[in-house]
């Protein structure tokens, strides 16, 4: 049973990570369509909150729930893994994940309302937050150790460092062709 169990929990974080890393290139997408002149805007702007909403109601939210049931059944039936010093840093990056789950779903909710407070350019950069924990995380749990903070702290800093640089490349390469 256990590891039918684990299959289905590493299935919800497939299709929960798969919500989290589109939701804020539809962000991004509902965010340019917004300064497209009328009635380009209110046509693209209708339906990316219809396809937000799909994702986030019917994917992402689901998923992240289903993730967590399956992931405490798992704790539930293997309780030594709380004892772990590896399991506490993944579990932090489980809350770390909520909340950047928590702050996406404040940012549908207020494109949902036509209200833009962020820019394009901070979404693609915010997308990269979910990319760096699933990282962490799953190095975590393959060499299930806490391991060496040093080379951890270096490697999640390289690469923060390599996605910011595809950022600004990606927009310079906008810039020169705007279809791209």
């Amino acid at each position: 049973m256990y590891l039918y169990i684990k299959a289905l929990h590493l299935i919800f974080v497939v299709t929960w990570f798969a919500g989290l890393f589109y939701i804020p290139r539809l962000f991004i997408y509902h965010i340019e369509a917004n300064e497209k002149p009328s009635p380009e805007r209110e046509i693209l702007t209708t339906q990316l909150k219809l396809m937000t909403k799909r994702l986030w109601y019917i994917i992402t939210w689901p998923s992240a729930i289903l993730c967590t049931l399956f992931a405490l059944w798992l704790l539930w039936l293997m309780p030594g893994w709380l004892q772990q010093p590896w399991m506490h840093v993944k579990l932090l990056f489980v809350v770390i994940l909520f909340g950047y789950h928590l702050k996406c779903h404040q940012m549908f909710k207020q494109l949902q309302q036509d209200t833009v407070t962020y820019s394009s350019r901070f979404m693609r950069i915010w997308n990269e937050v979910a990319t760096l924990v699933l990282f962490a995380v799953t190095f975590l749990v393959i060499l299930k150790n806490a391991f060496n903070w040093i080379y951890g702290i270096i490697g999640i800093l390289v690469l923060g460092i390599l996605l910011m640089l595809g950022i600004r490349l990606y927009k310079r390469i906008r810039e020169k062709n705007p279809n791209a």
